[in-house]
């Protein structure tokens, strides 16, 4: 048997497990563990300037490919605790990361020692399991149960926590002889999915609501092929958008207060019965729930257990892993149609398409400032339907949505529930880690750009090439629109004459100035016609140079973008809409 350090024994377990890269700061209680990666080999390593950078960079590296983990590292103390709202976005979107912490020697835990902190007790609420390790000889067998429960059920988030004696410490271990546990997850019986099928058709105006489980699965091929069998329209959530291709003829868009099309609503409120699979009825898709499910029968697939009722009882609840399902549903549906049994839904396909060729908003605005809906018309016209788009919250994520069209899973890649502020850049950065081929495009605010902006130095130095669209009105213009009901407009303004910039009339920082202090590209646009000549210069400079470029597009300071505050039935439309094909000409002829 052979004899190393806890620590090395553990990297022979991430090699083993598939890691081949991992993201994170070292410091002096996880140096240890840095040094069995220099020892051992085959983990390459990001270094973050911050690290939540690291957590949302692992973040970004899990959410890009079927079975990717993210890894990110860190030394004890504030190390861990920054790494918290990484874990938090995990856990919120089903997202498994493996986060490695540093610790204070055992001995010393419960002496306030420098940087010890209970990093198990706080990061508990937000991972699937968290543990401070203090045997050494354990160390390998708790890294192999966390990549097993990172894998079973619902996926999510593990934290080992490691005090350095027991990384140094040596133990017996056989890498050879590792394998990994198999991980495990619920499948739905043939008599559930008849019995679901079965409400299904017995509807008039049905509807399957698409969530990110079936992404997790990587279903999405089954999703459509189900949706195709049946004749059904499909509503992704905002998670699951790229299930089915924006320009699918079954697709009939989101649903939702914010991130939602006008017909996609339309089509909710006209439905007589919704399936949702690998969803959670999040608030902001559901809105009112009594105006989302009035006279409208539900079926719940969903892989945990006590997700099934949690926000309303469903018609008929099923357990399910979404690919254990959908390969089940496709197969009694191929079953029931060559038997005849499967109604023709081709008018209520038809009556949904037709709402989606007509409830546009527009997008074609020459204002100078510039109307953001134009940013997101140019985007449409300059990146194609194999563009990543990253982006995190605000204004900019939820016109975003409503506006720029998703052809394939994994080419939306959002922090959903949790939405922290910083998480575009860091993230973006793990995506292109994951596929350096993919044509990456990353979408923020001014403000969501400045929490993390030291990130983008990453890019640079380790030649993490995107492209970076920041829309900048120099507001915190989500909540700004938000205030609006309470009759103000206080502490949201990011404005301020920069000396040193006047140039850039009032909208405070100087982006394109520390972007370029960073290492980075940058182009400032202030004119809509400029937008399209500045995205493919955008492109041009990030092959040139192998960094991340950014196209700043100075926005008007105020914009509201569509929203209500209430239910599905009462959105606010507070620019035009879309009258003709000139109104909105890219989302025109993406639905075609």
């Amino acid at each position: 048997m052979a004899r190393m350090t806890a620590a090395e024994a553990a990297v022979h377990v991430l090699r083993k497990e598939g890691i081949d890269v991992a993201f994170g700061l070292p410091g002096a209680a996880i140096n240890p563990f840095y040094a069995a990666m220099r020892t051992v080999g085959g983990v390459d390593h990001v270094l973050a300037r911050h690290v939540e950078g690291a957590s949302h960079m692992a973040e970004g590296y899990t959410r890009t490919k079927p079975g990717n983990i993210g890894v990110c590292i860190g030394t004890s103390g504030p190390a861990g605790t920054d790494m918290i709202t990484g874990l938090y976005s995990a856990i919120a979107d089903s997202i498994p990361i493996l986060c490695i912490t540093g610790q204070a020697p055992a001995s010393k835990l419960h002496k306030e020692d420098f940087q010890a902190v209970d990093i198990q007790a706080i990061a508990d609420p937000v991972t699937k399991w968290a543990i401070t390790v203090r045997e050494p000889a354990q160390v390998p067998r708790a890294f192999q149960q966390a990549f097993q429960i990172m894998r079973s059920s619902r996926p999510g988030p593990v934290l080992l926590d490691l005090p350095i004696d027991v990384q140094m410490t040596e133990i017996e271990f056989d890498p050879d002889t590792y394998e990994p546990l198999p991980g495990y997850k619920p499948a739905a019986t043939r008599g559930q999915v008849e019995k679901a099928l079965g409400m299904l058709d017995a509807a008039d105006r049905p509807l399957l609501v698409a969530g990110g489980g079936i992404i997790n699965a990587d279903a999405s091929d089954l999703l459509t092929e189900f949706a195709e069998i049946t004749g059904v329209p499909v509503i992704p959530t905002l998670m699951g958008w790229g299930t089915i291709p924006d320009d699918h003829k079954l697709m009939a868009g989101m649903v939702g207060l914010q991130t939602s099309h006008r017909y996609g609503n339309a089509s909710m409120l006209e439905a007589d019965f919704v399936m949702g699979i690998g969803n959670r009825w999040a608030n902001r898709h559901t809105g009112d729930l009594a105006t989302y499910t009035e006279g409208r029968t539900f079926v719940h697939v969903d892989i945990e257990p006590f997700q099934i009722g949690r926000i309303f009882g469903p018609d008929l609840g099923i357990v399910s892993d979404a690919k254990a399902a959908l390969e089940l549903f496709v197969e009694v549906a191929k079953q029931w149609q060559a038997e005849g049994k499967l109604k023709d839904r081709s008018q209520w396909a038809e009556e949904c398409q037709e709402r989606k060729r007509t409830m546009l908003r527009k997008t074609h605005f020459d204002d100078v400032p510039v109307k953001p809906q134009r940013v997101y018309e140019e985007m449409n016209q300059a990146f194609g339907k194999n563009t990543r788009y990253v982006t995190a919250i605000g204004l900019s994520q939820i016109a975003g949505a409503q506006f720029l069209h998703v052809y394939k899973p994994r080419h939306w890649i959002n922090c959903g529930q949790a939405g922290p502020l910083g998480w575009t850049i860091p993230a973006a950065l793990g995506v292109r880690r994951a596929d350096p081929q993919a044509d990456i495009v990353a979408l923020s605010g001014d403000y969501d750009f400045q929490f993390m902006i030291e990130e983008l130095a990453v890019g640079a130095q380790f030649n993490l090439p995107y492209i970076h669209v920041l829309v900048n009105n120099s507001y915190l213009g989500l909540i700004r629109q938000a205030q609006r009901g309470f009759d103000m407009d206080y502490q949201v303004q990011l404005s301020f004459e920069n000396i040193n910039c006047p140039e850039i009339n009032g909208y405070g920082v100087d982006h394109v100035s520390v972007v370029e202090g960073l290492g980075c590209k940058a182009i400032r646009v202030t004119d809509p016609e400029e937008i399209a000549s500045a995205l493919a210069e955008a492109k041009q400079l990030k092959d040139q140079h192998q960094v991340p470029v950014v196209v700043e597009v100075i926005l008007e300071r105020v914009t509201n973008i569509s929203m209500s505050g209430k239910d599905l039935s009462t959105v606010n439309e507070f620019e035009a809409l879309a009258e003709n094909e000139a109104d909105a000409p890219s989302s025109i002829a993406a639905l075609r």
